[in-house]
This record gives C-alpha cells, structure tokens and sequence, in this order.
C-alpha cells in the first residue's frame, strides 16, 4: 500500500498559516506529500522547502482570480495537487493548510486504509472534525460548522475537489461514498491574533463573489476581528492538542471574551441545537459523501 499526501497553499507566512504543522502532522502514513504552491512572494515556498523531508514535492501554481464563485479557486488548486498525484500510490490523503491530525490518530488512520483498500464501494475515508475557534480552548459547535468530512481518497482522477474545496465529489457531482472512521481533524484555520484574522479574511475576499453567503458571515467593520462577536455557540476544549502544535499554543498572547453559556440563535435553530446535543444527531445536514454501512 502506498500513500501520498497533498495540499495547497498560498501567502502561509502572511496570514500565518499552521501548513508546517499541517504537513508534518501526516508524514509519518504518507510515502510521498505533494503541494501546490501558489504564486506570492511572502517567503511560502521557502516554508515549505524548509521542511525535513525528502518526501515533499513542490508544483508551483497560478491562482486563478476569475474562480470566485463559491470560492471555486480553492478545489481548483486541489486538484491540480491531487492530478500531480502518479498513478502508482493506493490512497491519497488530503490536508488543508490549517487542519492538523492529533498523532494518537495515525495507527487508526494506517489501519482503516489497509482494510478499506480492496473494498470497492468505498471511495474515501470520513474524518469528524473540531474548529477550535479564538483560542486553542474553545471549539464552535453550530450548524455553521460541518461535523465530518472526506479526507482520504482512492487515487482515482474521477474524482473532484468540489466548490470551496471543503470535500469531494465525481466528475459528474456524484457524492462519494465514504467509511468513518475513529480519527478527528483538528481545524485551526479560525485561532489567530485578532489582527491577523482581520487580514486574513480580508485577503480572503478576492477570491470569492462579494454577494457570497460566506463574505457576509465574515464581515466585520473592525481593525482587529472582534472574535466574540463573530460566533453563535462554542464548547470547551479539555483534551490534548497535537505535540505539533504546542509551540503555537505556548506562544498565544490574545485573549478574547469567550463563553460557552453565551448562545446566539434565532428560536429554530435554538431548537435544532439542542436536538443535536441531546440526540447526537444532525437534521437537514447538508453532506458531501454518502456513508459506507458495511
């Protein structure tokens, strides 16, 4: 069985993203890792050739700025990570520049590819998901927030990163169908200082439409992005972080006014969250794959 992991990336030391954490946190199940480099000049690809690996390769890409609706821009650089893909590697493991895997995950990870090899009917690998969010204590717990997602795939290039690159579908916008499995990704892409999250999402406008659900959600008249303000419902983290990550943790100097009593729902969704909270159980999810019952 062989793996390789790819990604894509763009301006990591601007808006200071974790894409070295990212990509060390799955070296170790990864044969080979691919990634996407896009155009900039803020020292990314000096980050990602500073990496100790002789399995990172570079392809050097071009942002296409005319893919902005549903932030489409995005799925087209994962798969021009994911074409770069050859054809002899079994599973391909995607991580975005700010998702981390906890390393007491890798063993289950290694494992379910080996056994989900040979079946057929099973396209890819179904990680749950925590958005920590503000600070490396809290974690958002809305609807706003999917709860799972593909992120192992079969090496078949049939298949598409889709819209916003958040999962993957056929060429013909067939979902996948997907196993879980016991492994959670760890998303850190909203735990910045308050000024660079500002930046960040404001660089992150170009590249999609301005009447997007998504500007909205985001826009704030601020200098810095007032994090208590930008949020619906949050839960306390009281697990372990991946050891890649405590240099970042160790380094925090913002703080925030957060809370986990503070709910900020219109009366239906009040309703739908606790629901969730009581039952375990999502209605109206919109999902990207279809689950695997074998």
């Amino acid at each position: 069985m062989k793996v390789c992991g790819f990604s894509f990336v763009k301006n990591a030391v601007k808006f200071d993203y974790p894409v070295v954490e990212a990509i060390t946190s799955i070296l170790p199940v990864c044969d080979k890792f691919i990634v996407a480099v896009g155009d900039c000049s803020d020292g990314t690809r000096e980050l990602i050739k500073s990496i100790d690996s002789d399995k990172i390769e570079i392809i050097d890409t071009v942002w296409d700025p005319t893919l902005r609706e549903k932030g489409r821009v995005l799925s087209s650089e994962t798969n021009k990570a994911f074409d770069a893909v050859p054809a002899d590697y079994d599973w391909c493991f995607y991580i975005q520049a700010d998702e981390v895997i906890h390393e007491k995950y890798l063993p289950v990870i290694e494992a379910s590819m080996h056994k989900y090899l040979d079946i057929k009917d099973v396209d890819g690998l179904i990680m749950h998901y925590k958005h920590f969010y503000g600070t490396y204590d809290y974690y958002a717990d809305s609807r706003r927030w999917y709860r799972s997602e593909i992120r192992i795939i079969k090496n078949d290039k049939g298949i598409r990163s889709w819209n916003d690159a958040q999962g993957f579908r056929w060429k013909n916008a067939t979902k996948l169908t997907g196993k879980f499995i016991d492994v959670t990704m760890y998303h850190y892409g909203w735990v910045r200082p308050p000024k660079l999250m500002k930046d960040k999402l404001e660089g992150a406008k170009q590249y999609w439409s301005v009447h997007s659900k998504h500007i909205k959600t985001i826009e704030q008249q601020s200098e810095e992005y007032k994090y208590e303000e930008g949020i619906d419902s949050l839960e306390l983290f009281v697990s372990d972080h991946p050891q890649v990550m405590l240099r970042r943790i160790n380094s925090l100097n913002w703080h925030p006014e957060l809370s986990i009593r503070k709910k900020k729902f219109k009366p239906r969704y009040f309703v739908l969250y606790w629901f969730e909270k009581i039952f375990n159980y999502r209605p109206f999810e919109n999902k990207h794959f279809i689950e695997y019952r074998g």
